[in-house]
C-alpha cells in the first residue's frame, strides 16, 4: 500500500470534478483527480457532446429534406448510422484530448480507478490511499429507471441509445424532460416513428408553460406524437417489439423503449456516510458554499441537489477551488444558471417562470410579454416558429427570460445577464441589437416591457 498526499483530491472527473481539479492546480494546489473511467465524466462521453453531435446530424437531415425550399437541390437518401457514429465518435475523440493535454499541463495526478472516501480526507483507490487537506466529492449520477421496469433488450437508457446501430422504426420515449425531448427530435429527423409519454400534464415540465405549449404544438407538426398526464403502468418485450401498457389502459408498442425519467446522484456504497458526510435521498447535502459539514469535505455537480447540468457543475467546481484558496467567490444561485433543452425547435430559459414569479411575488406584482418569432427577420429567414418571454417584477427589474425556436440557446447568456444583474427593461431598452438578428426577438420584448414597442402593435 502507498500513501500519498495532496493539497486537493478530486473524486470523479467529471464536469464538476475536472473544472475543481483546474482551478485548483491554476491556483497553485497539488491536485490528484481520481477517475474510474475516462476524465470528462458523463457530459463529455454519454451526455451533453455526442447528443448535441445526434441534433446536429438531425438539423442538417431535416435541412436537407428542405433544401428545395430555399431554392437548393438536394436528395435526403437516408441516414447512415455508421456514418454518424464516425463523426459523434470523433467530436467526443478531439475533446477528450484535449482535455487529457489540459489537466497534464496543469500539473494535475490523474488516478485512474474507483475511490472510497474513508476518514481524515482521504480516498482509497484499490491498495493506494490519497489524502487531501481538501477533498471535493463529484461522482455524478447514472440513468434513473422506474420500479418494475428492468432495463436491457429493448428498453434502454440514453446510454444505449447512443450505442444503436441502426434508426428504430418505431420509438416510445418513456418521459418528456430534456433527455427524452432531445432523443424524440433526433430519431422523428432520421425518420423514426416517435411517441412520448409523460406522466406531468406538459412536456419540458420544468420550463414556463408558454414554452412547453409552443414545444407541444412544433412536435405535433413534426408528428412526433406524445401521451401526456398519463402514468406508465408496465412493459413487457419479444425478441420483435416492446410493449408498454399505460395506467389509462392505452398500450403501445415499438422496436425500442427509451427510458429517460431523470438522473439520480452516483453517491452509493462510495464511504460518504461513513465517512460523515450527510446523504438525503442519495444527495449529499451541502451548505450554500457546497461544505458537507465534514471538515475539507466538499461536494460539486449532479450529486449536490438542484440543477443537474454540466456548466453548473463546472461553476461549482470553480467556486470551491477558489473558496479553498480563500478568495471568497460569489455564489450563483440555481435560478441564475441557463438552461436549454436542444431539441428542433431549442427551449432556453433563466430565472422565475412566470408561475413561480406569481408564486413568490403575487399575481398584481408580475407583468409578462412574449413576442412572436414570427416578427423576427432573422428566424424567417431560418424558417423557424417560436417566441421570446421576458417576466418582469412590475416597476422593477426582469426576474425570468423564456425562449423557443431553433437556435435560441445561444441568446440565452443576454437573458442571464439581465436576470442576475436584475437589470430593468428600461436599462436595456436602449441598447441596439444587431439586424437582422435573433436577439432583436429578445430586443423586441424588453422594449415592449419599456413600455416603447417597435415592432408590435
Amino acid at each position: 500500500m502507498t500513501a500519498h498526499s495532496f493539497d486537493v483530491v478530486v473524486l470523479g472527473g467529471g464536469s464538476g470534478g475536472y473544472a475543481a481539479a483546474l482551478r485548483a492546480a491554476e491556483l497553485g494546489r497539488s491536485v490528484a483527480l481520481i477517475e474510474k473511467d475516462k476524465v470528462g465524466g458523463t457530459c463529455l462521453h454519454r451526455g451533453c457532446i455526442p447528443t448535441k453531435a445526434l441534433l446536429h446530424a438531425a438539423e442538417v437531415a431535416d435541412h436537407t429534406r428542405g433544401a428545395g425550399d430555399v431554392g437548393v437541390k438536394a436528395v435526403f437518401d437516408g441516414i447512415d448510422m455508421a456514418g454518424v457514429t464516425a463523426y459523434r465518435e470523433g467530436i467526443v475523440a478531439k475533446k477528450f484530448k484535449g482535455l487529457e493535454g489540459l489537466v497534464k499541463a496543469r500539473g494535475i495526478t490523474t488516478v485512474s480507478g474507483e475511490g472510497r472516501l474513508e476518514a481524515d480526507r482521504t480516498v482509497r483507490v484499490g491498495d493506494d490511499t490519497y489524502q487531501g487537506e481538501h477533498v471535493v466529492l463529484a461522482t455524478g449520477s447514472y440513468s434513473r429507471t422506474l420500479p418494475g421496469l428492468e432495463i436491457g433488450g429493448r428498453i434502454i437508457t440514453s446510454e444505449q441509445a447512443l450505442a444503436l446501430t441502426d434508426v428504430p422504426g418505431r420509438v416510445i420515449v418513456l418521459g418528456g424532460g430534456v433527455i427524452g425531448v432531445e432523443f424524440a427530435s433526433v430519431w422523428s429527423s432520421f425518420g423514426a416513428e416517435v411517441t412520448i409519454v409523460e406522466a406531468l400534464p406538459h412536456l419540458v415540465p420544468n420550463e414556463d408553460e408558454a414554452m412547453s405549449k409552443a414545444l407541444e404544438r412544433a412536435f405535433r407538426k413534426r408528428g412526433i406524437a406524445y401521451k401526456l398526464g398519463v402514468r406508465f403502468q408496465s412493459a413487457s418485450q419479444t425478441d420483435d417489439a416492446v410493449s408498454v401498457t399505460l395506467e389509462d389502459g392505452t398500450v403501445l408498442e415499438a422496436d425500442q423503449l427509451l427510458v429517460a425519467v431523470g438522473r439520480g446522484p452516483a453517491t452509493a456504497d462510495l464511504g460518504f456516510e461513513e465517512a460523515g458526510v450527510r446523504i438525503d435521498r442519495g444527495f449529499v447535502v451541502v451548505d450554500e458554499r457546497l461544505r458537507t459539514g465534514v471538515p475539507g469535505v466538499w461536494a460539486v455537480g449532479d450529486i449536490v441537489p438542484g440543477l443537474q447540468l454540466a456548466h453548473r457543475g463546472f461553476q461549482q467546481g470553480i467556486f470551491v477551488a477558489e473558496e479553498i484558496a480563500g478568495l471568497d467567490p460569489v455564489v450563483v444561485p440555481d435560478r441564475d444558471i441557463p438552461k436549454i433543452t436542444y431539441c428542433s425547435p431549442e427551449v432556453a430559459s433563466v430565472g422565475l417562470s412566470e408561475a413561480a414569479a406569481v408564486e413568490e411575488l403575487g399575481r398584481d406584482a408580475v407583468v409578462s410579454y412574449e413576442y412572436n418569432l414570427a416578427g423576427n427577420g432573422r428566424s424567417e429567414i431560418l424558417g423557424t416558429g417560436g417566441l421570446v418571454k421576458v417576466v418582469r417584477r412590475k416597476d422593477g427589474p426582469v426576474v425570468g427570460v423564456h425562449l423557443i425556436g431553433d437556435r435560441m440557446g445561444e441568446l440565452i447568456t443576454e437573458g442571464q445577464l439581465a436576470v442576475a444583474w436584475e437589470a430593468h427593461p428600461e436599462d436595456i431598452a436602449p441598447f441596439v441589437h444587431a439586424h437582422p438578428t435573433q436577439s432583436e426577438a429578445l430586443g423586441e420584448a424588453f422594449l415592449a416591457l419599456a413600455g416603447k414597442p417597435l415592432h408590435t402593435i
